[in-house]
């Protein structure tokens, strides 16, 4: 393992039941670094977050490695040098626990202080991530909280004890867009202030070309596309890449036509193209099941650019330059926008 990785992940499997999951999955994360985990519903994210946090559910079996800084016992890490931001920050919390006594009580899960340092560090931490009246907030509990001051609370708990990776897994999923910058916002800092990596899961495009320096594309359970995330954004070499940037809005793949001649648009409408508004891309069909896998390529059943051998080998990583990655036959010959690729559906 490179000395500058910190964490290391190689051809980590997950199995749910007997049902393959993730496969084969390979990914390092260096200091200071934002990897974002995209895709579909499905495609394996979440698991892959619970893998590395030694979090998996019931009935779920992992192989390959997961290494922070060489240690594979993940699980006497957790909370300490690695740390999760659920989905849901209303789940995460106790309903009966007073905020400042959940922060507390994970302060004291992993360093050996008394009962008023773990408070002064939980008030801290809730100050640190914007909480107003930190002291008083610190007495309330969880239903007390707005929404955002609930994913704000759960940063902190993160963060408390200043962890090497933090995995924030859908962080501002159901918060309105000024709640959702705010959320990233602290997130950010709290990384850079106590210095750690993040591996952040979403399917918001437009969060990972802000927020993050590597992206990691997920299919199936499997890797498709990763590498720089400027790179892969503004030239995806994967048909499934280019067809999750063609159907976001303003997104270079997107199509973006200004509106015709002869019907101008009005204010605050989209332009329209030949006399109609012009349609966003999709990408055809619905993921599969891992229970039933197509044989060769996952992605071939909805791939414009299947050929017979996509059908019968499932490809291989192909290095597209020495930091950028895909897994496809025919990566070469993925145009650019791809709203060539995917075409405008039909009202």
């Amino acid at each position: 393992m490179a000395s500058d990785v910190l964490l290391s992940v190689r051809e980590l499997r997950i199995a749910v039941e007997g049902v393959e999951a993730v496969r084969g999955l390979s990914f390092d994360v260096r200091p200071r670094e934002v990897l974002a985990l995209v895709g579909e519903s499905g495609a394996g994210k979440s698991l892959t977050a619970r893998a590395l946090l030694g979090m998996l559910p019931r009935g779920a079996t992992a192989s390959g490695s997961v290494r922070l800084r060489g240690d594979t016992d993940l699980t006497t890490q957790r909370g300490r040098r690695i740390a999760l931001v659920p989905q849901d920050a209303l789940s995460a919390l106790s309903p009966v626990h007073p905020v400042g006594d959940q922060l507390a009580a994970a302060v004291r899960s992993v360093a050996r202080v008394s009962r008023k340092e773990a408070r002064a560090r939980a008030v801290a931490a809730l100050d640190r991530v914007g909480i107003p009246d930190a002291v008083r907030r610190a007495r309330a509990y969880p239903h007390e909280y707005s929404g955002g001051m609930r994913q704000r609370a759960v940063i902190a708990m993160a963060t408390v004890n200043e962890p090497d990776v933090v995995v924030a897994d859908e962080p501002t999923t159901a918060l309105d867009a000024e709640l959702q910058e705010q959320v990233l916002r602290v997130l950010g800092e709290q990384r850079e202030a106590v210095g750690a990596a993040l591996v952040l899961i979403t399917h918001d495009l437009a969060v990972v070309r802000e927020h993050a320096d590597r992206v990691l594309v997920m299919y199936a359970g499997r890797q498709v596309e990763q590498g720089p995330a400027a790179r892969v954004l503004d030239r995806p070499r994967a048909p499934y890449t280019a067809g999750l940037l063609a159907s976001v809005p303003g997104e270079p793949g997107a199509p973006s036509e200004p509106a015709a001649p002869d019907e101008p648009a009005a204010s605050g409408e989209p332009a329209r193209a030949g006399g109609r508004r012009r349609r966003l891309p999709t990408i055809p069909g619905v993921p599969p099941v891992p229970a039933a896998l197509p044989p060769g390529c996952a992605f071939a059943p909805r791939c414009p650019l299947a050929e017979d051998r996509c059908h019968r080998e499932e490809p291989r990583p192909w290095r597209v330059d020495d930091d950028h990655e895909v897994s496809c036959h025919r990566w070469d010959d993925v145009p650019y926008p791809a709203a060539e690729l995917f075409p405008e559906p039909r009202a």
